[in-house]
Protein backbone atom coordinates (compact mmCIF):
# COMPACT_ATOMS: atom_id res chain seq x y z
CA UNK A 1 0.00 0.00 0.00
CA UNK A 2 1.54 3.30 -1.13
CA UNK A 3 0.72 6.39 0.94
CA UNK A 4 -0.05 9.40 -1.24
CA UNK A 5 -1.17 12.85 -0.09
CA UNK A 6 -3.45 15.18 -2.03
CA UNK A 7 -4.65 18.75 -1.51
CA UNK A 8 -8.08 20.25 -2.01
CA UNK A 9 -6.83 23.80 -2.57
CA UNK A 10 -9.41 26.59 -2.34
CA UNK A 11 -9.04 30.09 -3.71
CA UNK A 12 -10.79 33.30 -2.69
CA UNK A 13 -13.71 32.60 -5.03
CA UNK A 14 -14.42 29.33 -3.21
CA UNK A 15 -13.27 27.31 -6.22
CA UNK A 16 -11.12 24.19 -5.96
CA UNK A 17 -7.95 23.55 -7.94
CA UNK A 18 -7.74 20.39 -10.04
CA UNK A 19 -4.84 19.41 -12.33
CA UNK A 20 -4.65 17.18 -15.40
CA UNK A 21 -2.18 14.33 -15.75
CA UNK A 22 0.04 14.21 -18.82
CA UNK A 23 -0.19 11.87 -21.80
CA UNK A 24 2.61 9.55 -20.63
CA UNK A 25 1.47 9.07 -17.03
CA UNK A 26 -0.33 6.10 -15.44
CA UNK A 27 -3.73 7.73 -15.94
CA UNK A 28 -3.33 9.95 -19.00
CA UNK A 29 -5.47 13.07 -19.23
CA UNK A 30 -7.36 12.25 -16.03
CA UNK A 31 -7.86 15.05 -13.53
CA UNK A 32 -6.79 14.85 -9.90
CA UNK A 33 -6.18 16.82 -6.73
CA UNK A 34 -2.46 17.74 -6.64
CA UNK A 35 -0.11 15.87 -4.33
CA UNK A 36 2.29 12.96 -4.27
CA UNK A 37 4.04 10.17 -2.39
CA UNK A 38 5.64 10.59 1.02
CA UNK A 39 9.41 10.88 1.01
CA UNK A 40 11.53 9.05 3.56
CA UNK A 41 11.38 10.65 6.99
CA UNK A 42 8.56 13.13 6.34
CA UNK A 43 5.03 13.13 7.73
CA UNK A 44 1.77 13.61 5.81
CA UNK A 45 1.60 17.37 6.31
CA UNK A 46 5.23 17.98 5.35
CA UNK A 47 4.65 15.90 2.23
CA UNK A 48 1.65 17.82 0.91
CA UNK A 49 3.23 21.23 1.52
CA UNK A 50 6.39 20.10 -0.29
CA UNK A 51 4.55 18.46 -3.19
CA UNK A 52 2.34 21.47 -3.87
CA UNK A 53 5.32 23.83 -3.73
CA UNK A 54 7.32 21.63 -6.13
CA UNK A 55 4.52 20.85 -8.57
CA UNK A 56 2.61 24.16 -8.56
CA UNK A 57 4.78 26.83 -6.88
CA UNK A 58 1.90 27.53 -4.50
CA UNK A 59 2.08 28.32 -0.82
CA UNK A 60 -0.71 26.58 1.11
CA UNK A 61 -2.04 26.45 4.64
CA UNK A 62 -3.57 23.19 5.87
CA UNK A 63 -7.03 23.85 7.29
CA UNK A 64 -8.31 20.31 7.75
CA UNK A 65 -8.20 16.77 6.47
CA UNK A 66 -10.64 14.16 5.18
CA UNK A 67 -10.75 10.41 5.69
CA UNK A 68 -8.06 8.50 3.73
CA UNK A 69 -9.24 6.63 0.65
CA UNK A 70 -7.81 3.24 -0.31
CA UNK A 71 -7.94 2.18 -3.94
CA UNK A 72 -6.60 -0.79 -5.91
CA UNK A 73 -5.59 0.18 -9.45
CA UNK A 74 -4.59 -3.41 -10.24
CA UNK A 75 -0.90 -2.66 -10.69
CA UNK A 76 -0.69 -0.80 -7.38
CA UNK A 77 -2.66 -0.05 -4.23
CA UNK A 78 -2.68 3.46 -2.80
CA UNK A 79 -3.92 5.12 0.34
CA UNK A 80 -4.88 8.67 -0.65
CA UNK A 81 -4.62 11.12 2.30
CA UNK A 82 -6.64 14.28 1.53
CA UNK A 83 -6.00 17.70 3.08
CA UNK A 84 -8.22 20.77 2.84
CA UNK A 85 -5.99 23.75 2.11
CA UNK A 86 -6.26 27.47 1.47
CA UNK A 87 -3.97 29.63 -0.63
CA UNK A 88 -3.61 33.34 -1.21
CA UNK A 89 -1.43 32.79 -4.27
CA UNK A 90 -3.30 33.65 -7.42
CA UNK A 91 -2.38 30.99 -9.99
CA UNK A 92 -0.23 27.83 -10.04
CA UNK A 93 2.82 27.37 -12.22
CA UNK A 94 2.75 23.82 -13.61
CA UNK A 95 5.89 21.71 -13.35
CA UNK A 96 4.47 18.21 -13.99
CA UNK A 97 0.83 18.46 -15.08
CA UNK A 98 -0.49 19.41 -18.50
CA UNK A 99 -3.31 21.72 -17.38
CA UNK A 100 -5.18 23.12 -14.40
CA UNK A 101 -8.55 24.70 -13.69
CA UNK A 102 -10.50 26.14 -10.78
CA UNK A 103 -13.81 24.32 -10.34
CA UNK A 104 -16.90 25.41 -8.41
CA UNK A 105 -17.58 23.02 -5.52
CA UNK A 106 -20.98 22.00 -6.87
CA UNK A 107 -19.36 21.04 -10.20
CA UNK A 108 -16.64 18.77 -8.79
CA UNK A 109 -18.46 15.53 -9.57
CA UNK A 110 -18.60 16.47 -13.25
CA UNK A 111 -14.78 16.41 -13.45
CA UNK A 112 -13.21 13.35 -15.11
CA UNK A 113 -11.18 12.36 -12.04
CA UNK A 114 -8.82 9.45 -11.54
CA UNK A 115 -10.73 6.73 -9.67
CA UNK A 116 -9.15 7.32 -6.24
CA UNK A 117 -9.96 11.05 -6.37
CA UNK A 118 -13.70 10.55 -6.92
CA UNK A 119 -14.52 9.57 -3.28
CA UNK A 120 -12.34 12.44 -2.08
CA UNK A 121 -14.41 14.88 -4.16
CA UNK A 122 -17.61 13.35 -2.76
CA UNK A 123 -16.35 13.71 0.82
CA UNK A 124 -15.47 17.37 0.32
CA UNK A 125 -18.76 18.11 -1.41
CA UNK A 126 -20.60 16.60 1.56
CA UNK A 127 -18.65 18.69 4.09
CA UNK A 128 -18.55 22.02 2.28
CA UNK A 129 -21.98 23.36 3.29
CA UNK A 130 -21.94 26.48 5.47
CA UNK A 131 -25.42 26.51 7.00
CA UNK A 132 -24.38 24.91 10.29
CA UNK A 133 -21.58 27.43 10.74
CA UNK A 134 -23.88 30.38 10.06
CA UNK A 135 -26.47 29.10 12.53
CA UNK A 136 -23.77 28.71 15.17
CA UNK A 137 -22.44 32.23 14.71
CA UNK A 138 -25.94 33.72 14.53
CA UNK A 139 -27.05 31.95 17.70
CA UNK A 140 -24.13 33.52 19.54
CA UNK A 141 -24.85 37.09 18.48
CA UNK A 142 -26.48 39.53 20.85
CA UNK A 143 -26.43 43.18 21.77
CA UNK A 144 -23.04 42.69 23.43
CA UNK A 145 -21.52 41.39 20.20
CA UNK A 146 -19.66 38.14 20.83
CA UNK A 147 -20.25 37.77 24.57
CA UNK A 148 -22.86 35.04 24.16
CA UNK A 149 -20.27 32.42 23.26
CA UNK A 150 -16.94 31.56 24.80
CA UNK A 151 -13.45 32.17 23.50
CA UNK A 152 -13.07 28.46 22.89
CA UNK A 153 -16.29 28.30 20.84
CA UNK A 154 -15.33 31.29 18.71
CA UNK A 155 -11.86 29.87 17.97
CA UNK A 156 -13.40 26.52 17.09
CA UNK A 157 -15.86 28.11 14.65
CA UNK A 158 -13.09 30.09 12.94
CA UNK A 159 -10.86 27.03 12.69
CA UNK A 160 -13.67 24.93 11.25
CA UNK A 161 -14.77 27.20 8.41
CA UNK A 162 -15.31 24.85 5.50
CA UNK A 163 -16.24 27.18 2.65
CA UNK A 164 -15.52 30.61 1.25
CA UNK A 165 -19.15 31.60 1.88
CA UNK A 166 -18.53 31.07 5.58
CA UNK A 167 -15.48 33.33 5.45
CA UNK A 168 -17.50 36.00 3.63
CA UNK A 169 -20.27 35.74 6.20
CA UNK A 170 -17.81 36.04 9.08
CA UNK A 171 -16.12 39.02 7.41
CA UNK A 172 -19.48 40.78 7.05
CA UNK A 173 -20.24 40.05 10.71
CA UNK A 174 -16.87 41.47 11.77
CA UNK A 175 -17.51 44.64 9.79
CA UNK A 176 -20.74 45.21 11.73
CA UNK A 177 -19.37 44.00 15.06
CA UNK A 178 -16.26 45.84 16.40
CA UNK A 179 -15.81 43.27 19.19
CA UNK A 180 -15.61 40.43 16.66
CA UNK A 181 -13.20 42.44 14.48
CA UNK A 182 -10.95 43.03 17.51
CA UNK A 183 -10.98 39.33 18.31
CA UNK A 184 -9.99 38.43 14.74
CA UNK A 185 -7.10 40.88 14.93
CA UNK A 186 -6.05 39.42 18.28
CA UNK A 187 -6.18 35.88 16.89
CA UNK A 188 -4.01 36.94 13.95
CA UNK A 189 -1.10 37.18 16.37
CA UNK A 190 -1.79 33.75 17.88
CA UNK A 191 0.85 31.02 18.12
CA UNK A 192 -1.83 28.70 16.71
CA UNK A 193 -0.81 29.05 13.06
CA UNK A 194 -4.06 27.77 11.61
CA UNK A 195 -6.18 30.09 13.77
CA UNK A 196 -3.89 33.03 13.02
CA UNK A 197 -4.12 32.45 9.28
CA UNK A 198 -7.91 32.06 9.22
CA UNK A 199 -8.37 35.17 11.38
CA UNK A 200 -5.98 37.34 9.34
CA UNK A 201 -7.44 36.03 6.09
CA UNK A 202 -10.95 36.96 7.25
CA UNK A 203 -9.73 40.48 8.10
CA UNK A 204 -8.26 40.73 4.59
CA UNK A 205 -11.71 39.94 3.18
CA UNK A 206 -13.17 42.74 5.30
CA UNK A 207 -10.52 45.08 3.86
CA UNK A 208 -11.40 44.03 0.31
CA UNK A 209 -14.65 45.93 0.72
CA UNK A 210 -13.59 48.60 3.22
CA UNK A 211 -9.78 49.01 3.29
CA UNK A 212 -9.95 51.98 5.65
CA UNK A 213 -11.34 49.84 8.48
CA UNK A 214 -7.78 48.70 9.23
CA UNK A 215 -6.29 52.22 9.40
CA UNK A 216 -6.37 52.45 13.24
CA UNK A 217 -4.30 49.24 13.32
CA UNK A 218 -1.99 49.85 10.35
CA UNK A 219 0.98 51.08 12.39
CA UNK A 220 0.72 48.05 14.68
CA UNK A 221 0.70 45.71 11.67
CA UNK A 222 3.70 47.39 10.01
CA UNK A 223 5.71 47.26 13.24
CA UNK A 224 4.90 43.59 13.82
CA UNK A 225 5.65 42.29 10.29
CA UNK A 226 9.38 41.60 10.90
CA UNK A 227 8.57 39.48 13.93
CA UNK A 228 6.08 37.12 12.31
CA UNK A 229 7.21 33.56 11.57
CA UNK A 230 3.83 32.59 10.09
CA UNK A 231 4.12 32.98 6.31
CA UNK A 232 0.35 32.71 5.87
CA UNK A 233 -0.32 35.63 8.21
CA UNK A 234 2.42 37.64 6.48
CA UNK A 235 0.62 37.08 3.15
CA UNK A 236 -2.67 38.23 4.64
CA UNK A 237 -1.19 41.30 6.31
CA UNK A 238 0.82 42.36 3.25
CA UNK A 239 -2.36 42.00 1.22
CA UNK A 240 -4.17 44.22 3.73
CA UNK A 241 -1.40 46.84 3.60
CA UNK A 242 -1.35 46.73 -0.21
CA UNK A 243 -5.03 47.68 -0.25
CA UNK A 244 -4.33 50.85 1.72
CA UNK A 245 -2.57 54.14 1.07
CA UNK A 246 0.92 54.16 2.67
CA UNK A 247 0.65 57.93 2.66
CA UNK A 248 -1.45 57.52 5.80
CA UNK A 249 1.69 56.32 7.62
CA UNK A 250 4.44 58.47 9.11
CA UNK A 251 7.74 58.72 7.21
CA UNK A 252 9.30 56.49 9.87
CA UNK A 253 6.76 53.71 9.30
CA UNK A 254 6.97 54.17 5.54
CA UNK A 255 10.70 53.49 5.88
CA UNK A 256 10.11 50.39 8.01
CA UNK A 257 7.60 49.12 5.47
CA UNK A 258 9.93 49.77 2.53
CA UNK A 259 12.82 47.95 4.23
CA UNK A 260 10.64 44.97 5.04
CA UNK A 261 9.11 44.71 1.57
CA UNK A 262 12.50 44.96 -0.15
CA UNK A 263 13.84 42.19 2.10
CA UNK A 264 10.87 39.92 1.27
CA UNK A 265 10.96 40.76 -2.42
CA UNK A 266 14.59 39.75 -2.79
CA UNK A 267 14.46 36.72 -0.47
CA UNK A 268 14.67 33.37 -2.24
CA UNK A 269 12.42 31.90 0.45
CA UNK A 270 9.47 34.26 -0.05
CA UNK A 271 6.33 32.83 -1.63
CA UNK A 272 4.99 34.25 -4.89
CA UNK A 273 2.14 36.09 -3.17
CA UNK A 274 4.48 37.73 -0.65
CA UNK A 275 6.71 38.99 -3.48
CA UNK A 276 3.67 40.20 -5.42
CA UNK A 277 2.19 42.14 -2.48
CA UNK A 278 5.63 43.55 -1.65
CA UNK A 279 5.96 44.84 -5.23
CA UNK A 280 2.57 46.55 -5.04
CA UNK A 281 3.34 48.20 -1.68
CA UNK A 282 6.75 49.40 -2.87
CA UNK A 283 5.17 50.80 -6.03
CA UNK A 284 2.73 52.80 -3.89
CA UNK A 285 5.66 54.07 -1.80
CA UNK A 286 7.46 55.02 -5.03
CA UNK A 287 4.52 57.26 -5.88
CA UNK A 288 5.41 59.19 -2.71
CA UNK A 289 9.20 58.83 -3.04
CA UNK A 290 9.99 58.54 -6.78
CA UNK A 291 13.66 57.81 -6.03
CA UNK A 292 12.51 54.36 -4.84
CA UNK A 293 11.38 53.60 -8.39
CA UNK A 294 14.87 52.80 -9.73
CA UNK A 295 15.72 50.55 -6.78
CA UNK A 296 12.40 48.75 -7.11
CA UNK A 297 12.80 48.30 -10.88
CA UNK A 298 16.33 46.90 -10.40
CA UNK A 299 15.14 44.46 -7.72
CA UNK A 300 12.24 43.28 -9.87
CA UNK A 301 14.46 42.67 -12.89
CA UNK A 302 16.86 40.63 -10.76
CA UNK A 303 14.18 38.32 -9.35
CA UNK A 304 12.57 37.97 -12.78
CA UNK A 305 15.77 36.39 -14.16
CA UNK A 306 15.22 33.16 -12.24
CA UNK A 307 11.62 33.73 -11.21
CA UNK A 308 8.49 31.74 -11.89
CA UNK A 309 6.01 32.64 -14.62
CA UNK A 310 3.81 34.26 -11.97
CA UNK A 311 6.64 36.52 -10.75
CA UNK A 312 7.61 37.48 -14.30
CA UNK A 313 4.03 38.40 -15.17
CA UNK A 314 3.52 40.45 -12.01
CA UNK A 315 6.97 42.03 -12.36
CA UNK A 316 6.22 43.25 -15.88
CA UNK A 317 3.00 44.87 -14.69
CA UNK A 318 4.77 46.75 -11.89
CA UNK A 319 7.69 47.75 -14.15
CA UNK A 320 5.24 49.34 -16.58
CA UNK A 321 3.58 51.25 -13.73
CA UNK A 322 6.98 52.42 -12.44
CA UNK A 323 7.89 53.78 -15.88
CA UNK A 324 4.84 56.03 -15.69
CA UNK A 325 5.79 57.68 -12.37
CA UNK A 326 6.54 61.39 -12.96
CA UNK A 327 10.18 61.99 -12.01
CA UNK A 328 9.50 65.57 -10.89
CA UNK A 329 7.09 64.63 -8.10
Amino acid sequence: MIDVTCAIIRNEDNKVLVVQRGEKTDHPFKWEFPGGKLADGENDEECIVREVAEELSLGIVICGRLRPVEHDYGNKKIRLIPFICDTLDEEPVLAEHSAYKWVAVEELLAVDFSEADIPVAKQYLHQSGGNKFEREISSGSDEEGISAYSEKELKSMINNMMSMQEADWLASSALENPALFSKLLEYSYSDDKKLAFRASWTISKVCDKFPSVILPHLVEIVESLPWFDNESVIRSFLRIVSLNDPGKLSSEHQGLLADYCFSRLTSAESAIAIKAYSMEILYKLALIYPELGNELATSIRLIMEDGSAGIVARGNIILKKISEIPLNR
